[in-house]
């Protein structure tokens, strides 16, 4: 189902929003340390016939790469550049990219734009651990190892954002989560070539944060 996000959402203080429908998967092709952070290089994704986005970019732009929301500070037709501050090398896995790497990519919502997925904010609240996963032909089931303070703000049949993807969640347990994944979303997205013991940056459903709070309970959690 898709609709429309009414336009206070976009505009009373939220800040950029995503979709966790990846457009696309690209490269890494530098990581620059500077200071206590980093330059992060990104080779340019293609357009598709069915999606185009890449004009989108422009300097100050906001792109959420696997699913942490940086600022574009350069960009030319070969590469984009973002700056990631060492709370992010730490607490997201962006940290633990190598020139080579895939990643996703989506582009900030922009006013009217279709709503396919589910609101995701691009802070990362916490890194899952992919402690299994079990392989049925082209399709698959992953099973995650989460902090206990994220899967309280998880539920059966709710949304997660992993990696930047949004995902319907199968299970959930104390600690621990499992999706199921069809061969589209594992060969477009960076989580078809996953192993064991991965680590993924996750983003609870932020209706669920604000649930949670209302409910008398404050998580500590590692949000960017």
């Amino acid at each position: 189902m898709c609709f429309e996000i009414p336009k206070t959402v976009l505009t009373e203080g939220v800040g950029s929003l995503f979709t966790g429908l990846v457009q696309a998967k690209t490269q890494v092709i530098t990581m620059i340390p500077e200071g206590s952070g980093c330059r992060v290089s990104i080779r340019r994704p293609a357009d598709s016939e069915d999606c185009s986005f890449t004009d989108r970019v422009s300097l100050g732009a906001s792109v959420a790469i696997n699913g942490c929301c940086l600022t574009v500070i350069k960009f030319d037709d070969f590469a984009w550049e973002f700056e990631a501050g060492s709370e992010t090398l730490a607490r997201t896995n962006l940290g633990r990219l190598q020139p080579g790497h895939d990643v996703n990519i989506e582009t900030s919502l922009r006013l009217g734009d279709p709503m396919g997925g589910h609101w995701v904010t691009g802070h990362v609240d916490g890194l899952g651990t992919l402690i299994d996963r079990n392989d049925d032909g082209k399709w698959s089931t992953f099973r995650f190892q989460v902090p206990v303070g994220l899967a309280r703000q998880m539920a059966s049949k709710g949304s997660v954002a992993v990696d930047g993807i949004s995902l319907t969640l199968v299970e959930v347990t104390q600690d621990q989560f499992t999706v199921a994944l069809i061969p589209h979303t594992l060969q477009v997205t960076t989580l078809g070539a996953r192993k064991i013991g991965d680590l993924v940056n996750l983003e609870t459903d932020v209706l669920a944060k604000y649930v949670e709070r209302q409910l008398g309970f404050v998580p500590k959690t590692e949000s960017r």
